[in-house]
């Protein structure tokens, strides 16, 4: 018997250690050194715990802009592209960077199919305390979130609905994939230049030609402040320009959820109110806005009344029921109820000055509608219904929430969630006035072009 002789690994060009050093001493890597680093760790050569503190170094000392780029087409090249130019009509897509209650993808992607533009909509889960649009969707029987590439392209073309609310698919940005799982678990999320990165490479890779950014700011979002939440809308627009991809972002408030629920049925059930030409006015505003900026960008601009009116007259809902029908959906199924409910009310008379949206997002969280892990199960039935928004007049023992659940022993902590989101103040107050003049979530603050 011959004995093959041991064949010698093959020789890396860096060294983890060595390109981990270089950001640790803020240093600029090299276009070579990331090309490497995101290869080698899409390969498993660079080990979790050397990519952790990649990504933690990078949270402390940041990249410059051609960094960010560079690292963008690197995890892009990880994977495949999807080619949406045999299409016979332009493709618009819309990214949020998470909030609570955002509901907006649902009543949105269907809106814009009205109009002749299709919506190649890739989503996920939920993580923590903001929503995926997944879960929410998850909650209408039989729907499935997975597709072939042949059927995305079927739904995205005249012959279908000519949008779709899908996962990604495995072989797009693996390399994203990775590390986002990563960030959750290292406290590296909050970072402007593995957000932009992370957000881009998938919506680049995903073939979209043009990109409508809803970058959140507020005490329920990732940007907590004004100032971050425009660097990382210039830094994505940037991204998307130098792509290839039509890109704009609105800047939009989230320190007061959006609309009046925050869970998955819950949300679902809100998004077929504004598809009948109803519900809260602040997730229409939103969702009109985001149509107006996502068919205009696409070169097929639209008047808001005429957008409006394709809410009103059931033109979205008609695209919306066929959208759900090729997912194997039921959209005449009742959504499911949660068996456990508990009201909390206003300890006094006034006017609802705060509701926290991140006091708001963790209480649903906890109440079943998220998650901690990726692979935690989520509830469809949990979540959170809000009866007041700030600005509104309430009196002592009036409903303000109602807690959803199936396990009644997820109550207790819920309510921790919520001490001190929900504030009252005195009618004729500074406060009351500041409330009463800005009533509902999902202002535009700013818009980037």
């Amino acid at each position: 018997m011959t004995t093959q002789p041991n064949q010698s690994p093959a020789v890396e060009p860096f060294d983890a250690v060595d390109v981990i050093a270089a950001k640790r001493d803020r240093q600029r890597l090299s276009d070579a050194q990331i090309d490497w680093v995101i290869d080698a760790y899409t390969r498993g050569v660079v080990a979790d715990e050397q990519m952790s503190a990649l990504a933690m170094a990078v949270y402390l000392n940041g990249m410059e802009r051609s960094e960010i780029a560079r690292w963008t087409q690197a995890m892009i090249r990880s994977g495949e592209r999807m080619d949406f130019s045999s299409l016979d009509r332009p493709t618009a897509d819309k990214h949020s960077t998470g909030g609570v209650g955002d509901k907006i993808t649902l009543p949105l992607a269907p809106l814009v199919a009205v109009f002749g533009v299709s919506v190649p909509q890739l989503s996920g889960r939920g993580l923590g305390h903001t929503g995926g649009t997944l879960d929410k969707l998850e909650s209408i029987p039989g729907w499935r979130a997975a597709l072939s590439n042949d059927e995305i392209m079927e739904m995205l073309s005249s012959a279908g609905p000519g949008a779709v609310i899908c996962a990604a698919g495995a072989g797009l940005a693996p390399a994203d994939k990775k590390l986002y799982a990563l960030r959750d678990t290292t406290g590296t999320v909050s970072c402007v230049p593995l957000i932009a990165s992370s957000i881009m490479s998938k919506k680049i890779a995903e073939g979209t030609g043009a990109l409508v950014l809803d970058v959140k700011v507020g005490s329920g979002a990732f940007m907590k402040e004004l100032s971050q939440a425009r660097e990382l809308a210039e830094t994505m627009v940037a991204l998307g320009k130098d792509a290839g991809v039509t890109t704009r972002a609105l800047l939009t408030d989230m320190s007061t959820p959006l609309g009046r629920t925050a869970g998955n049925a819950l949300e679902v059930r809100e998004s077929l109110e504004v598809l009948s030409g109803g519900g809260p006015a602040d997730v229409v505003d939103l969702t009109v806005a985001l149509a107006s900026e996502m068919l205009d960008a696409a070169g097929r601009p639209v008047g808001e009344d005429e957008i409006r009116s394709a809410l009103a007259d059931g033109r979205a809902m008609d695209v919306w029921r066929q959208m759900i029908r090729r997912q194997d959906g039921d959209p005449d199924a009742p959504l499911p109820v949660a068996a456990e409910t508990e009201v909390v009310t206003a300890p006094d008379d006034g006017v609802l000055t705060r509701l926290d949206a991140l006091a708001i997002g963790v209480a649903a969280w906890r109440l079943g509608a998220g998650r901690a892990r990726k692979e935690d199960p989520v509830q469809a039935v949990a979540g959170v219904e809000m009866h007041a928004k700030p600005g509104d007049t309430v009196r002592r023992g009036q409903p303000l929430l109602t807690l959803h659940t199936a396990t009644h022993e997820r109550f207790a902590r819920a309510m921790e969630a919520l001490a001190g989101g929900i504030v009252i103040s005195e009618t004729g107050s500074q406060a009351a006035q500041a409330a009463l003049a800005r009533r509902e979530a999902g202002v535009v603050l700013d818009r980037l072009v």
